[in-house]
Order: C-alpha cells, then structure tokens, then sequence
C-alpha cells in the first residue's frame, strides 16, 4: 500500500497525520480523499483514542474506519530520540504535518517550528488545539464541547425556557477539521509564490463562532443577544417540525416569501396571506403561532407519504426527520452515492460517508478504510531508507 494514487488532485502531496481524535485527523482525511498520501503516525502504546469512541465490530472501533480512511498507519514515540530523529527524517520529505499536542509539547521534545523548518523550509506545519497557541487559555485542556458552549452555539440551541443545548456529535470538531483543510490549501497555494512554508495556528474555538452567523456584529451595532428559539426562526415562519398522522416528523422551511405562501395556500389558510404582517419573513417570525398551528393542524391530519406529495406538487420545501435508518435508504443519498460501498480486510463489505464533494475531471476516492495500529510502519520506514536492523534498533529503544 503506497497510498492513493497520482492521478488525484492532491497526488504528489504527502502529509504527515500526528494529531489524535477529530479536528486534525479529519483534516487528514480530507487531504487523503483527493490523493495526498497520508501517513498517520500514532504513538507506540496509545494510539489514537478514535479507535476506541463508540461501537466496536468485533474488537474493532468503527468511527476509525471512516477517520482512518486513505491513511497508512507507523507507530512513532517522538519523546524518543530515535523517533525525534525519525520524524525529522519523515518531515524532511513531507509536505504538512497536522498536530495537534497541547501548546509546548513538540518543543519540549526539539520538534517545533525551528527544528521542523530547518529540516525541511517548505514545511506546512498544521496546528490545532482547543484555544489556539496564545493567550490565556492556551494551556488549558480542551475539547470541541468546550468550544460549542463558549462560541455561543449552546446558548441559542435548545427550546426557550430549557437549558443550552450541547451537540450530540462532534460539531466543533468537524467545523475545525474542514476550515484545516481548507487552511492547508491556502498555505500550499502561498508555498507556490514564496517558496516557503508556514505555520498555521487553528483554534477550535473560532471556526464554529464563523458558522454561527452574524451575532456579534448584531451585538456589536445593537445590542442584540440572539435567543433560544427553538426550531422556529427569528427570520422567517412557518419553519418548525410537525408530526404527521402516523407518527413521523417533517420539516418546513419558507425562507423565500414566494415558498411561505404556497404553504399556507396549500394547508387551507390563503387569507392569511393578504395580512400586512406576512409580507416580510420577520414579520411572519413575529406571527409563528398562528401559522404553525395552521401548518400543524394540516400535517397532523395526514401521513408523512400523503404530506411529502402534497408538498413536492405545491413546489413547497419540506423534507422528512429521518433518523440513520432512513438515510441509508434515502433514494437521494443513493443517486449521490453518498453512503458508499468498500471492501475492508477486517470487516468485508461496508458502507460510510463518500469523499465530500464531486469533481467532475479529478474526483476522488476512498482507497480503504482505517488500517490496524501501526500496520505500515516497516513499509514506510523501508522507504524512507531505513534498513531492517536501524528499525529493529528503534523498536528496541521503544521509538516504534
């Protein structure tokens, strides 16, 4: 397995994967999904804790299936000399490395930015922590939930007179992990101009605060602290959840003036159309009540089948709350192959989340899904020139 091959828009790009759990391995895997050849490097004794988050198929965590994608897996213990002198050796040929240590740590054992960049200039070195590399709270442990509750998401998550909200999945992380990849590119495209590589500094905190939209410019011009509201909207209605005859729930959303009034002309309430207050989608927010209990009313007395007809014939948007059962069978998901198939050594015949978007001349692919611990690491230290006895001498020392 030498990784992807050349003929992906990242091929040629090598990148080093030295953070653990979700932001900065995501980031990987997003790089890895276009051709970047990405190797993981996990500690010798503690690998990467993805493995063990969440359910398990005989032994095996299957959140690192999907995270592990496209990588070749070495174990590497960098607070060994031989693996300091083995990383450099590693970085001297790499284009990024992704880490995501607590501010300090990659000093501590002669690896920071000096030492990286003196191994090789045109270095990307990614870092992403919790709070950045500076300020007060760069030391302090962190995780996405912290990040979710103090960029405000919490706050304005949840019903009005219940408490904030956090996630169920990691937001944050998966915020921070796309806005990486992104970062990356945008210092590779500068690598081309300056012939020089640079650090990119990537908070957890600030990508999901760029998400949440416009609140502090509201707060900053009025003073306005946006509120829990639920699933309604402050800037247009009716836009909530109803449950049908049967059981099931759907969503409606009119955030275009044209869309609000064939919902309401399709549920039997064409009058309320002609009010001056539906005329704008803040004034219409302002009016939720009566026009979710009309839109409620209707979707309450039909099933999910009869309403998502009506709906699609009216031109109206709406879609259904489907749960993961649902979505494997969602016949748009299956047009888009979204929910795609690969053979695993491990676990055979098994289906995740496809490349995240389409390419019409240089798609990409998913190669394999998450390899065991350390499974490549005499392969790519064969490569990188090392001979059976120096990676034997490594082993022996607890480097590997």
């Amino acid at each position: 397995m030498s990784g992807p091959d050349e003929g992906g828009p990242l091929g040629g790009l090598r990148v080093l994967d030295l953070a653990t759990l979700f932001a900065g391995p995501l980031a990987a895997t997003m790089l890895g999904d276009f051709g970047a050849e990405v190797v993981k490097v996990e500690h010798p004794a503690q690998p990467d804790p993805s493995r063990g988050h969440g359910p398990s198929k005989d032994g095996i965590g299957l959140w690192w299936k999907l995270l592990g994608r496209n990588k070749r897996t070495i174990t590497l213990n960098l607070s060994k000399p031989g693996g300091r002198d083995t990383l450099l050796r590693l970085a001297a040929d790499a284009d990024v490395i992704i880490e995501n240590f607590r501010p300090g740590t990659l000093e501590k054992w002669d690896l920071g930015w000096a030492e990286l960049s003196a191994a090789n200039p045109r270095l990307i070195l990614a870092r992403v922590t919790a709070f950045g590399q500076f300020g007060p709270y760069a030391h302090r442990p962190g995780f996405g939930t912290l990040a979710e509750a103090m960029s405000g998401f919490a706050a304005v998550t949840g019903e009005p007179d219940a408490p904030p909200t956090l996630p169920p999945f990691g937001l944050a992380d998966s915020i921070a992990g796309l806005v990486t990849a992104y970062a990356v590119l945008t210092a590779l495209r500068a690598r081309e101009t300056t012939g020089e590589g640079q650090v990119i500094d990537m908070a957890i905190i600030e990508p999901i605060l760029t998400v949440l939209g416009p609140q502090p410019i509201w707060y900053d011009q009025l003073g306005h602290v946006q509120p829990r509201t639920g699933n309604r909207s402050a800037n247009n209605a009716p836009r909530n959840t109803y449950r049908t005859a049967d059981g099931s729930w759907v969503a409606v959303s009119t955030s275009a003036q044209s869309v609000a009034e064939r919902v309401m002309r399709l549920v039997g309430r064409p009058d309320v159309i002609d009010e001056p207050w539906f005329a704008t989608g803040a004034d219409r927010a302002r009016h939720a009540d009566v026009l979710d209990g009309a839109v409620g009313a209707w979707i309450a007395e039909r099933t999910r089948d009869e309403v998502l007809t009506a709906f699609e014939k009216a031109e109206a948007a709406i879609a259904p709350v489907q749960d993961v059962r649902d979505i494997m069978s969602d016949p748009q998901y299956q047009a888009l192959d979204t929910l795609t198939r690969l053979d695993d050594p491990e676990l055979g015949p098994l289906r995740m989340q496809n490349v995240l978007f389409r390419l019409s001349a240089t798609p990409g692919a998913i190669h394999w899904a998450g390899r065991p611990h350390g499974a490549d690491t005499d392969a790519v230290l064969g490569e990188l020139g090392l001979t059976p006895a120096e990676i034997g001498e490594l082993r022996a020392e607890g480097a590997l």
